[in-house]
């Protein structure tokens, strides 16, 4: 019988040490139901019924049920979208203003043509 007794506690003091090592071990958002330092504290006050609960309610899923996807960071900046729209937004802006200054640059050179024409109206008028 005390063979029985200690083997009984060794279990319980394995799982009581499993479940805390795993709730440590856990990545905060994954842990279901209560906030991981909540489930710590749970399987610290209530030994055996914490960590019971710890694996029915607590612990991250870990199988084919539906799981939160990971947030998926890009490897490269051409695999970002954000990024990709980010250069053909400032590619449109520099073709905008290379039209602008196109069309600037065609104004000013008619208005010196014009003001070349009207100069040389006066001097025909004068002559």
């Amino acid at each position: 019988m005390p063979r029985l007794l200690l083997f009984g506690i060794i279990v319980v003091a394995a799982v009581i040490i499993y479940a805390l090592i795993d709730c440590i071990m856990s990545a905060a958002r994954e842990v279901r139901s209560i906030s991981k330092p909540a489930w710590l504290v749970v399987i610290l006050l209530l030994p055996l019924l914490g960590a019971g609960l710890w694996f029915l309610f607590g612990r991250p899923r870990s199988g084919p049920g539906p799981k939160r996807p990971q947030p998926r960071h890009p490897t490269a900046p051409d695999d970002d979208p954000e990024f990709l729209r980010n250069l053909e937004i400032r590619r449109r802006q520099q073709e905008k203003e290379a039209e602008l200054r196109r069309r600037e640059a065609e104004i000013r050179e008619r208005e010196k043509r014009a003001a070349e024409r009207g100069e040389q109206g006066e001097e025909q008028d004068s002559a």
